[in-house]
């Protein structure tokens, strides 16, 4: 997705995100997230802007991190470091430098992804407290996020954060599983560690449908909640090998926790 895309859908949902925050209990509890209230939510989201922020500000890290409480008001908090976020990649271009956690991509731009992708699905997390019916997510945005998980948060992820991925790949099933959607398909591949190469998951482009001796498939908005657990599984269509399936449910929960 182009940035000024992702800029635009990361205004939309933060004032959505904003909208059920100032509507809810800050005590009531997240239902996708249960151990969270609406305070720690609009805390948490806070913390991450204003982290994103300084990172691009810095050109670095920040040092000494997480900071204190923000605020007392949770929509105070949320204003604030929202400005501070916009206001970076206001004074940036997408191409600039910046300090992420992806070694090839560091850039503004990589933050604007991921900070409208990590809005979207807090946005739904706030409505979901607040009792509001969710509202729409764009398909195109859906999409970007799927291939953010499956790149990024597995792909990437087994390799730079491997203990949180337990034993998972240690020995894993090495055969492939397909995830779909009706114009994409993704092939994933657990393998294991050779030698002194850790284990990882293969994330690749592919042909559209069965690809793999399993299928994880179903429409961009389900699909893409499903990933980050914000979804049953009634969302999506699985079938082929149950043990394959199960493993590849397994190592999506570890890389979205």
């Amino acid at each position: 997705m182009e940035s000024s895309r992702l800029l635009s859908c990361l205004k939309n949902d933060f004032a959505l995100l904003r909208s059920a925050v100032v509507g809810a209990d800050p005590s009531a509890r997240v239902p996708s997230c249960p151990d969270w209230s609406v305070g720690d939510l609009a805390d948490h989201v806070a913390k991450v802007y204003l982290h994103k922020a300084e990172c691009i500000r810095l050109g670095a890290f920040p040092d000494e991190w997480p900071p204190g409480v923000l605020d007392a008001d949770p929509v105070v908090s949320l204003d604030r470091t929202y400005e501070a976020l916009i206001g970076q990649f206001s004074a940036h271009s997408p191409a600039d430098p910046a300090a992420t956690w992806h070694e090839p991509d560091q850039t503004v731009g990589f933050w604007i992804r991921r900070m409208a992708q990590e809005t979207v699905i807090h946005r739904v997390d706030a409505e979901l407290a607040a009792g509001l019916p969710v509202s729409p997510i764009p398909d195109d945005l859906a999409f970007d996020g799927i291939d953010e998980v499956l790149k990024l948060f597995l792909g990437y992820g087994s390799t730079r954060w491997l203990d949180d991925f337990g034993t998972l790949l240690d020995a894993p099933d090495e055969r492939p599983i397909a995830v779909s959607m009706s114009h994409h398909a993704w092939t994933l591949t657990a393998v294991g560690g050779r030698g002194a190469q850790p284990g990882h998951v293969d994330v690749k482009d592919s042909a559209t449908g069965f690809d793999g001796e399993a299928l994880v498939s179903g429409d961009a908005v389900p699909l893409l909640l499903w990933l980050w657990n914000r979804g049953d599984d009634a969302s999506v269509r699985v079938s082929g090998d149950r043990d394959l399936l199960k493993q590849f449910d397994a190592l999506r929960i570890a890389a979205t926790q």
